[in-house]
């Protein structure tokens, strides 16, 4: 019995003492939602699009001990391109930072990427004509800033951000036209 209750007290202590983990990190938005269509603000301005190529509000709370930095991503894995199509890439976003307003600048310090569009920043949704695509919004906590600059490619910053994450929250939004 004294043992039962002993091992009850541990567990309950552990359960009390856990820090915040990784499946508590968040990504919030009042402008896109799970599942949910984007709308013209968010949909790319050229190539037959017509819209605002403005990034989302995005926040994220509950980032895990240890989060030195954060990188956000914005990915259609629907692409017909055999790779997928980087709307956004930034990365080296303070660990004090916790949401980015509309279409704000990202603070100091923080890096962006061309996008597959050939911009830097956010390009918004633009699929084929007919085709339902997904927009991957995901903000990613690492453990360090990451030792590359604006020059390497999206995949080599896609597999550093993969290689050194703590957490990563999606929301993944859809469009067509």
């Amino acid at each position: 019995m004294r043992i039962s209750k002993f091992i009850s007290s541990i567990a309950l202590s552990m359960i009390l003492a856990v820090p915040v983990t990784a499946a508590d990190f968040q990504l919030t938005s009042s402008d896109i939602s799970e599942g949910m269509q984007l709308d013209a603000d968010s949909v790319f301005e050229g190539f037959g699009c017509a819209g605002g190529n403005t990034a989302p509000s995005l926040a994220w709370e509950n980032a895990p001990e240890g989060t030195k930095s954060f990188a956000i991503t914005v990915y259609d894995p629907d692409a017909p391109t055999g790779s997928g199509w980087w709307h956004w890439f930034a990365f080296n976003i303070p660990a004090e930072v916790t949401k980015l307003n509309n279409g704000e600048a990202l603070p100091e310090g923080s890096v962006e990427l061309t996008n597959d569009y050939g911009t830097i920043g956010f390009g918004g949704a633009c699929p084929p004509p007919g085709e339902v695509h997904r927009y991957q919004f995901t903000v990613h906590a690492l453990p360090i800033e990451l030792e590359i600059d604006k020059s390497v490619s999206n995949a080599l910053a896609g597999f550093m951000v993969r290689a050194n994450a703590i957490a990563s929250s999606t929301i993944t939004a859809v469009y067509s036209r």
